[in-house]
C-alpha cells in the first residue's frame, strides 16, 4: 500500500505541481555545478535595518537565479568567527564580528549558472567607493564598514559558508518552471 501511495502522490505532483521535485530537501549531491552552482549571500545587519532585503532578493530573481535557502538569524559570535576565520589576523576582525552580531542577518543560498562569479559582480566591490552604480553596494553604500551584503568569493567558499549557516535539510532542490526561459 505504501508503494501505491507513493506513486499516487508522485502522479498528483507531476500533474498539479510540476515545479516540485520528489528529491526533497537536502538533496545536495547534484546541486553544485553548471546551472546548479550555489553561492552564499548574506544581507548584513545594516541592510536588514535599512529594509533592503526585498530589493536584493528581487535583483537576484530578476537575474534568473533561484533561491534555494533563506532564513533570518541572529548570528552567534562563534559562527561569525568561523565564517570570517580567514580575516582573524586583520585589525578590523573584532569590529567586524561585533558589527555582524549587532542585529539580524538574512542568510540565503542562490543557485544558477556561474552564480558565484555573477553575484560578486552584482554586489560590487567590497569598498562601496569603488563600486559602480547598478551594483548593490554602488547603489546603497557609502562606507566599507557598512557595506550591506556578503557574497561567497569562490565555489569552495560557498560550500564552506553554506555548510556553516544552513543544515542540509534547510536547502531545497526544486524544479523552477521558468528555467527553460532562462537557460537554453
Amino acid at each position: 500500500r505504501l508503494v501505491l501511495y507513493y506513486f499516487i502522490i508522485k502522479a498528483v505532483r507531476a500533474v498539479y505541481l510540476p515545479s516540485l521535485n520528489l528529491s526533497g530537501p537536502g538533496d545536495a549531491d547534484r546541486c553544485w555545478t553548471g546551472v546548479n552552482e550555489r553561492t552564499f549571500v548574506a544581507v548584513k545587519p545594516d541592510g536588514v535595518q535599512r529594509r533592503l532585503v526585498g530589493d536584493i532578493v528581487r535583483r537576484f530573481e530578476k537575474k534568473g537565479f533561484k533561491l534555494v535557502g533563506m532564513k533570518l538569524v541572529q548570528a552567534s559570535e562563534d559562527l561569525l568567527k568561523d565564517h570570517y576565520r580567514d580575516l582573524r589576523t586583520k585589525p578590523f576582525f573584532d569590529g567586524l564580528v561585533r558589527y555582524m552580531g549587532s542585529g539580524p542577518v538574512v542568510a540565503m543560498v542562490w543557485q544558477g549558472l556561474d552564480v558565484v562569479k555573477t553575484s560578486r559582480r552584482m554586489l560590487g566591490e567590497t569598498n562601496p567607493a569603488d563600486s559602480l552604480p547598478g551594483t548593490v553596494r554602488g547603489d546603497y553604500c557609502v562606507e566599507v564598514g557598512r557595506n550591506v551584503i556578503h557574497g561567497s568569493d569562490s565555489v569552495e567558499s560557498a560550500q564552506r559558508e553554506i555548510s556553516l549557516w544552513f543544515r542540509n535539510e534547510e536547502i531545497q532542490c526544486w524544479e523552477d518552471p521558468a528555467s527553460p526561459w532562462i537557460y537554453a
